[in-house]
């Protein structure tokens, strides 16, 4: 009598890989103003997926074989949670990546990562060091041309900032001395806000209102 074949053991990608998501805090603020900043300028596309410190495993059958962008953007996808990215599901890779440097990580950053990301196809991968002290500048970056990526070109500012044009986004990147990295619209100048400061500013906004309808009330 012929038995069925057992069936197939699932194969468990994990969630996490045990490790935190940040050794300092100018790291870690540094990654989360890039996931809140960016999530916020896509906010209403539904087929752009922000997210970082997320595990991407790019080989089927292989939960070995993974990697952890920092900060990292998808394009053509559907925005929802996901409690991992399995490239081979999702059909596309991420077109912006963005690591953030730390004592321990940022020889791979600009190793083992660089190489993955391009035989990946990320577009466009970018490293900032938020201490100044691991790479040759604070803010540096890659663009793919064929298999490989090309450093691009930074641009230095009057007040000494590092600016960088990510095609992907169609926003600046920029590293002033003595601040943290921030994201910019080109064509005004208008940085994207952090969580605290979008806070901030609806509050400041809000006393503007109660201010001018006391106002009105009075000359009434």
């Amino acid at each position: 009598m012929n038995r069925p074949a057992p069936a197939a053991v699932p194969i468990h990608y994990p969630s996490s890989d045990g490790r935190p998501m940040a050794e300092n805090d100018a790291q870690r603020s540094a990654i989360l103003y890039g996931i809140g900043a960016l999530t916020r300028h896509f906010k209403g596309r539904p087929d752009v997926y922000v997210s970082g410190d997320l595990l991407l495993y790019y080989r089927e059958g292989d939960p070995r074989t993974s990697i952890a962008p920092d900060v990292f953007v998808v394009f053509g996808v559907e925005d929802r949670p996901r409690q991992n990215y399995k490239l081979w599901e999702e059909g596309r890779a991420p077109a912006f990546v963005l690591e953030v440097a730390s004592p321990s990580t940022w020889r791979d950053d600009i190793g083992r990562k660089r190489s993955v990301y391009a035989r990946l196809g990320v577009r466009e991968y970018w490293q900032y060091d938020p201490l100044g002290a691991h790479l040759p500048a604070r803010l540096q970056g890659d663009r793919l041309a064929g298999s490989g990526y090309v450093r691009q070109p930074a641009a230095t500012q009057p007040d000494g900032a590092l600016t960088l044009r990510s095609e992907t986004l169609g926003l600046e990147l920029r590293a002033a001395p003595g601040r943290e990295m921030r994201f910019r619209h080109p064509a005004t100048g208008r940085e994207l806000r952090s969580h605290d400061e979008e806070a901030e500013g609806r509050l400041v906004a809000e006393a503007r209102v109660v201010e001018l309808e006391a106002l009105l009330r009075n000359r009434g």
